[in-house]
């Protein structure tokens, strides 16, 4: 596989909370760690390492609905902003203590979602707590049955995250999904003191496979394999093996259908 041509695409929900974010920002966001160099506006990485040729969105009926830390918009690590190249649906809002957008109020209380709040069960009251995912059905007579799942995900450090979820009063009447995953994280743009401790891209997938949606859960664990990859090739100033095998698989999960 030889390197694609670069592609544009239209911004997406992280990237203009992204860059709302900048212009409010006093001086600049300077990332620590990661690459230097003038950056793609599309994918974070620099320019001798964008992959938004690569990107693969896959149509889904579960949603994803990002409440993001202050600064996690900005951080070129983030993969909140991976979800939102994946799957259509994704919302993202900035979460403040004091403060809630009046649109995420007005998502929650739309009757086609059936919102999850996905945080440790271990934290939460056992009677909030749920393991699996109620699925729609697009044919069911009942309205309550053809409720689409909207994923609420902490995008923020565990800090941050138990903050957000122990200061959000109007997320509390929502149920609670504990997931359990079944692999160590392999994401390794940012340290963890726990190898249990998932990314939010990571979660997502999970998320999505319990919600039936298989193709696109390893779309998106395949996308965080190439991301990963060219994002610590750029910070080692490696080049970019096109034909290694996590290009291959996102290759062979893009290839039933166009790329987009």
């Amino acid at each position: 596989m030889t390197s694609p041509l670069p592609q544009s695409h239209p911004p997406h929900a992280v990237s203009r909370l992204r860059a709302a974010r900048l212009t409010r920002s006093t001086r600049p966001f300077l990332a620590r760690g990661g690459p230097s160099g003038e950056r793609c506006a599309g994918c974070r990485l620099i320019l001798s390492h964008c992959f938004c040729a690569l990107r693969t969105i896959v149509p889904t009926q579960a949603g994803v609905c990002l409440l993001m830390a202050e600064h996690e918009s900005l951080k070129p690590s983030n993969t909140g902003w991976l979800i939102a190249d994946v799957v259509p649906d994704t919302v993202a809002f900035p979460w403040a203590r004091t403060t809630v957008e009046p649109a995420l109020l007005e998502l929650l209380a739309d009757p086609q979602w059936q919102p999850y709040i996905v945080f440790p069960g271990e934290f939460v009251a056992p009677e909030r707590v749920v393991s699996t995912v109620f699925v729609a059905d697009e044919n069911a007579a009942n309205t309550a049955d053809t409720k689409r799942p909207l994923f609420i995900l902490l995008d923020a450090t565990w800090p941050e995250a138990r903050k957000i979820f122990k200061k959000s009063p109007y997320l509390d009447r929502f149920p609670v999904l504990s997931i359990e995953p079944e692999q160590l994280s392999r994401y390794r743009l940012r340290r963890s003191r726990r190898d249990d401790h998932l990314c939010t891209s990571e979660v997502a997938a999970i998320c999505l496979g319990l919600a039936g949606e298989t193709l696109a859960a390893k779309t998106l664990s395949a996308y965080l394999d190439v991301f990963t990859n060219h994002y610590l090739s750029a910070k080692q100033q490696l080049k970019i093996d096109w034909d290694d095998e996590v290009h291959q698989q996102l290759q062979r999960l893009r290839s039933p259908s166009k790329p987009t």
